[in-house]
């Protein structure tokens, strides 16, 4: 991984900010200088305090993919997008597509990005078609 651009990639910290808070729920989280920090904390606070509302879209993969197999990074990135799908709703899907699939290359390997991009792809759609 790449230490300067990760750091510059805004989703690269929330995917890390997310996992971090995964396996220490008593972590506070802190957020470093940024351009986007507000964003950033926006996204990461959102996706915690609305996991219950996120897990209810999760849910609906669970016909076609079997979510309690997938890596908890996977889940980590279908979260934060989830999110934004919901309370984004200014930002287009191609673009948190997009965003989610260039960070994810610091985690995954490129079949793995490939898979996500499929599961990403079809929550957005469903998403955005229910809540537009």
């Amino acid at each position: 991984m790449n230490g300067t651009k990760s750091k510059m990639n805004s989703r690269v910290i929330i995917i890390q900010k997310l996992y971090g808070k995964l396996f220490n729920k008593d972590e506070i989280i802190t957020f470093p200088k940024h351009r986007f920090k507000k964003f950033i904390k926006d996204v990461v606070n959102g996706t915690i305090e609305r996991d219950e509302v996120i897990n209810d879209e999760l849910l609906t993969l669970e016909k076609n993919y079997n979510i309690k197999k997938m890596d908890k990074i996977f889940i980590i990135i279908i979260k934060a997008a989830i999110f934004e799908f919901l309370y984004k709703s200014k930002t287009p899907m191609k673009i948190i597509i997009k965003e989610y699939l260039d960070a994810s290359n610091y985690f995954l390997n490129s079949y793995q990005t490939k898979f996500l991009h499929s599961i990403i792809d079809t929550l957005g759609k469903s998403i955005r078609k229910n809540y537009e």
